[in-house]
């Protein structure tokens, strides 16, 4: 199990109050911090929540020293979806986004995994580490084989993130049975900059972190990215599988040190 310095709790939200406090770290970062909009964003309670956070499982780090009450508690959260309750539910929530047409019929087991945020005054100390040390304990318990979920670039204007998005496109396409697709209505073709003329170190410079850890764990990209307005952002799929993760790689994913904050 990952380990965590003692006033830190890495665990699965339990209840109600658990929930709302990873709605209000998500409010703080995705509305106040990074400008996202929308039916999700609670502006009164000060939470960013939609009718899908009752089928996930919330993963959750606390900091046990702040004020839970207030909740305040709540300093990093993954949301995360296995394929059954996906299957009840009728769909996974970056169905919005994606054609998830190969990956439905891989026969895999997947898990979607999606809103990760850390509070900003821990980020750089680690905590986005633990939380995907959890993310592996949870993946092994589970026994999925397919992790996916998209991840974004701030802001909606795709041009400002070309670099990025080329590099991503001819150097991280999935294969094509683990390859999702854009679809129509927000699609942007991710191919803005010749293969000739990427700049590798700077492409990799603008990614965000999350993005970055995905890939140096072999993640892929999929087809196209997609621009959603209400989160103001420049989203991308990513995929992986783990079952093609090499020796180095599986040492690096189960003790969540592949993913830097």
């Amino acid at each position: 199990m990952t380990k965590v310095p003692p006033r830190l709790e890495l665990r699965l939200a339990r209840d109600a109050r658990d929930l709302r406090a990873a709605q209000r770290l998500r409010y703080r970062v995705f509305v106040q911090e990074l400008g996202a909009s929308g039916p999700m964003a609670d502006h009164a309670a000060e939470l960013e929540a939609d009718a899908f956070d009752a089928h996930f499982d919330h993963l959750l780090l606390i900091d046990t020293h702040r004020d839970a009450a207030a909740l305040e508690d709540v300093v990093g959260v993954y949301r995360l979806l296995p394929d059954s309750r996906a299957a009840a539910l009728g769909r996974f929530y970056s169905e919005d986004e994606y054609d998830l047409s190969a990956l439905r019929q891989s026969g895999r087991r997947l898990l979607e995994l999606g809103r990760s945020c850390v509070h900003p005054d821990y980020r750089g100390g680690g905590a986005l580490q633990l939380l995907w040390g959890g993310l592996a304990d949870y993946v092994i318990a589970g026994g999925f084989e397919v992790l996916f979920g998209v991840a974004s670039f701030y802001g909606t204007d795709a041009a400002a993130h070309a670099m990025a998005l080329a590099h991503l496109h001819h150097a991280h396409l999935a294969p094509a049975p683990l390859r999702a697709r854009a679809l129509p209505a927000h699609a942007q073709p991710m191919d803005l900059v010749a293969p000739e003329a990427i700049d590798r170190r700077a492409a990799m410079l603008a990614m965000p972190p999350l993005i970055r850890a995905y890939l140096r764990l072999g993640g892929h990209v999929g087809e196209g990215a997609w621009i959603d307005r209400d989160f103001n952002t420049t989203d991308v799929f990513l995929v992986m599988d783990t079952a093609r993760l090499s020796a180095h790689h599986r040492a690096l994913y189960a003790r969540g040190a592949g993913a830097p904050a």
